[in-house]
This record gives C-alpha cells, structure tokens and sequence, in this order.
C-alpha cells in the first residue's frame, strides 16, 4: 500500500515507531519480528509475549536481537529495557509501550480471551488468527467498534489479499460475483500423521499443516472474505473444482444469474495458475466500459478476472499495522452479522464419547455453509469443536451438530456465540 511507506519513513524520521506487541512466537511470529526488525523502519516489536519465554527469545535472536527484557507486568515492561518478553498477554494489553497487538495463535478460546482485553485497554488488534475470526469475528468487530479500536485480519494471508483485490475491481466500477481462493492440495482426509514429514521440512506445526491439506483453512478464509463482503456459497464445502488451466478460463464456469441471486459466491480451485493467489471474477453494467476492458484484453464478458499470483504472509502484515494504527482502517473485518460460517464434519467415524480434537487433526475438517442454514440445524462451528464430548456416534463425513456434544463448562467462545446471534 503506497500510502502506508511514506507514513512509516515519516515515524521513522520523527522517532515515533508504531510500536507493536506479538501474542504467540511460532513459524509465522517469528518471520514477523524479523520482516519488521529488518524491513520496516517506522516500526518495533515491543514485547512477545509466549507461553514458553525462551520461543520470545529465539524469535528475536533470529532477528539479531540477544538482550532481551523479561517482564510479568505491565509496569515492569514500561520501565524495562526493551524489546521484552513475557508469559502473560494481559502484561502487553496494558502497557504504554504497545499500540497495536497481533495475534499470531491461531487458538480460538485463547484468541477471543486476547482479543476482549485489548478492547478494554484501547489497542487495535491485527489478526493472524482466522479461526478466532471465523468463530465470533462479528461480536469481536462490534465490541472492537465500541471501544474506538480497529479490529483486522491482515495484509498477505488470502483473505486480505482477495478483500484488497475486491476493493480495487470495486474502484474501477466494477461488480465482484466471485472471490476465490488457489490451492495446491484438497483432501479432507489428511491428519498430522500424513502431514507429518512436510511439517519438519518447513518447520511448521503438523496440525496447522493438516488443516492446510483437509479443507479447514480455505473453508475458514473463504468464510472470512464472505462476511467482509456479503457473499454467500453454492453449497456447503463451496463447489471446490478442480482446474489445471489458468484462473482466466473460470470466467465461462459460472452462472452470472445465479451469482447475482446469491450476492455473489466465495470459492476455491484446485491447481489452477498462478497459484498460490487469489482471484475475483467480476461484471460491469456499462457496455462502453466493457468495449474499453475488452480493448484491455479482459475478454468480453459478463465476467472479468482478476487475480494477484501470490499471498507473501508475515511480509505484509505490517502494512497491515500501519493501516490500523495510522489510518484507522482495516483490511478485512466482517460487515456484520455472518454470511457464511465454517461447520463441523466428520473426518472418520466417531465414537460416543470422544473428546474432539483440535482443528486439523484426526476427528473432522472444515467446510462452509450459509449462516442461515447453520442456524437452522444447529450445526456445529468449526471453531467450537475442539474439547466438545460427543454424546452419540457420529459416521464418517456427517455434519456435526449442538445436538452430538456437550460443550465445555464455561467458555468465552460459546458465550460470544450467543452474543452475536443477536447481531442484524
């Protein structure tokens, strides 16, 4: 975002960084604090805070950073020699040397726990945690909006690359009827046991591998981009094609009346080019307009494509930063209540009283579905599931609902949930 570089020269220039807190200090935390350290001047990382201190440290010391502050309060981090690291998010929430969080877990219950205080001590929150967002990302942005902060999904993952992508076809005049997501692989079968040797080739967590391979992911990034524009599905899991051409060809594999009816359709393919991007297929009313995208080689309609070829990740999520703290704008965030929702189906058959597991690993996968239709049979949310006791045996691909479990005594999640059901 051009805008965004010269605003960042100028706090750098003026000694007034952005200065910026990392909740979770993994593979993507650690690419963070080394893009900002070394490529962004304008801006520092503050404080990690990490369940385990010394993965704090190894994400400085991977950016050339060995002195290193250890704090266990808020107080003890605005006087410490900084950068720092803590155990407790709540130390960064209420400091003064943090403006903006990012929440790199990917843990729902502990996201949304994040999430709450921020708003409560007046830091915008930048999210590398779809799941979170996925889950109860409308309440999150209304109570976000009640405490003046912004609340944003990020620069760089899919979601925010299609939600720019839309938001310039949208500037040219155009209407977007589809966003859609490149994959390389789709097979909701896959567990951390498959995953397992790609995960140490890269360093990477098996599980959020698996959820990578099994579906969860698209279905929760897509469900995103939905609910930031008003989008709808096909039908549950999307329609998900495969397609070894270029994304350019899918203009002629949709039907724009039926697009239209939806409020347009979130989608994915499988091996189209260039992946691994993202694509928006759009139409225009004005047949001059289209006379000149024709001239442009766009082809003739009624759909146009759009596509950007990569998503580079933490490389771009301190744009996002900047966005929120200099700007007040957010890359993607929900409209309001959801469109689409990411449900709960069976990765194997199930067993009365199995504990489910986590998010990509051997009980379910992902897939989208119409908020309506999920309210109406009391589907499972993906982001629920984890910890929840089955009380019936479920067969393999079913659709889990409120009715197969018993949820965990005393979540956050689930009385979030509630609250945004209350949401127009």
């Amino acid at each position: 975002m051009i805008l965004v570089d010269s605003l960042l020269t100028e706090r750098h220039r003026s000694g007034r960084p952005i200065r910026v807190a990392l909740v979770g200090a993994g593979f993507m935390g650690r690419g963070l604090v080394n893009q900002i350290v070394h490529s962004t001047p304008g801006m520092e990382v503050t404080v990690i805070v990490a369940r385990r201190p010394e993965q704090g440290v190894r994400a400085f010391a991977e950016a050339g950073i060995d002195r290193v502050s250890h704090v266990d309060s808020a107080a003890a981090l605005d006087r410490a020699t900084l950068p720092a690291v803590t155990q407790d998010h709540l130390v960064a929430v209420q400091s003064d040397v943090v403006d903006v969080v990012v929440d790199v877990t990917g843990a729902v219950e502990y996201g949304a726990r994040v999430a709450l205080d921020c708003f409560e001590h007046g830091k915008h929150l930048v999210l590398m945690n779809a799941e979170v967002d996925a889950t109860v990302g409308p309440e999150l942005a209304r109570l976000a909006d009640k405490a003046g902060v912004v609340y944003t999904g990020c620069d760089g993952d899919q979601p925010g690359v299609q939600m720019n992508l839309h938001r310039f076809v949208t500037g040219l005049g155009l209407t977007p009827l589809v966003a859609g997501n490149i994959k390389g692989l789709q097979d909701e079968y896959r567990t951390p046991t498959t995953q397992q040797a790609f995960a140490e080739r890269w360093g990477q967590d098996p599980h959020m591998v698996t959820s990578f391979a099994d579906g969860t992911k698209v279905s929760v990034e897509q469900a995103l981009v939905a609910n930031a524009t008003g989008m709808s599905v096909h039908r549950r899991g999307m329609l998900g094609r495969d397609h070894d051409g270029h994304v350019d060809e899918l203009t002629t594999r949709y039907d724009v009346d039926e697009l239209r009816a939806l409020g347009g359709a979130v989608d994915y393919v499988v091996g189209a080019k260039p992946g691994p991007g993202v694509y928006i297929l759009a139409t225009h009313d004005d047949p001059k307009q289209r006379h000149y995208l024709e001239l442009y080689k766009l082809g003739t309609g009624p759909l146009y494509s759009f596509y950007q070829p990569y998503h580079l990740c933490h490389f771009e999520v301190p744009t996002t930063i900047a966005r929120a703290a200099l700007l007040g704008d957010a890359t993607i965030r929900p409209l309001g209540a959801p469109s689409v929702e990411v449900v709960t189906t069976a990765k194997t058959d199930l067993t009365a009283g199995t504990v489910l597991d986590a998010l990509g690993g051997y009980h379910y996968y992902g897939q989208a579905e119409r908020a309506d239709v999920t309210r109406t049979e009391r589907l499972l949310p993906v982001g629920v599931a984890e910890g929840c006791v089955l009380v019936r045996d479920v067969p393999k691909d079913a659709t889990l609902t409120y009715d197969d479990v018993e949820l965990p005594a005393g979540r956050l999640v689930d009385r979030l949930r509630e609250d945004q059901r209350a949401i127009a």
